[in-house]
């Protein structure tokens, strides 16, 4: 089972992972992101998400999905939050339900490495300074590179 939601309202975190539970689950990784206060030094006051509507679902659909065929996971649950957010806000949950913890662990690292590359969001970033558009770090185009490579 794979549910996606692309949405501007909080979720609760401790909720989804109930979602995720069943007799089949041994286990459940999840990361869930947050709004960090500083970035690259300047005072955060606000970061803003936009998406693609239709595409940004079917691109998360589709790492969930290479994420089930690659391990046995038995359900994916993923939110991206978009609209304006502040400093501690929820941006992102991921959670990955399996029989056994290093599959559940694998999914949900491997759909937040593609998620961070591979989903089309677009975050603008307000500072003291000003607004800005991120471009896309390095390191997480590394992070989706090893996979790739097969050095995860």
């Amino acid at each position: 089972m794979i549910k996606i939601n692309i949405q501007p309202e909080d979720f609760d975190v401790t909720s989804e992972i109930k979602s995720l539970r069943c007799r089949a689950i041994g286990a459940i990784a999840t990361f869930s992101g947050i709004v960090r206060e500083n970035s690259d030094s300047k005072s955060l006051i606000s970061l803003t998400l936009e998406h693609y509507p239709g595409m940004s679902e079917k691109a998360l659909d589709k790492i969930a999905r290479q994420a089930m065929q690659e391990w046995p996971i038995e359900s994916v649950r993923i939110i991206h939050r978009i609209g304006r957010l502040t400093p501690e806000d929820n941006i992102v949950f991921v959670g990955c339900a399996s029989a056994h913890r290093h599959a559940a662990f694998d999914g949900c690292r491997f759909i937040m490495d593609f998620l961070k590359t591979d989903a089309p969001f677009w975050k603008a970033e307000e500072t003291k300074q000003g607004t800005a558009w991120v471009s896309q770090r390095e390191t997480d185009t590394s992070a989706k590179q090893g996979w790739l490579s097969g050095k995860k």
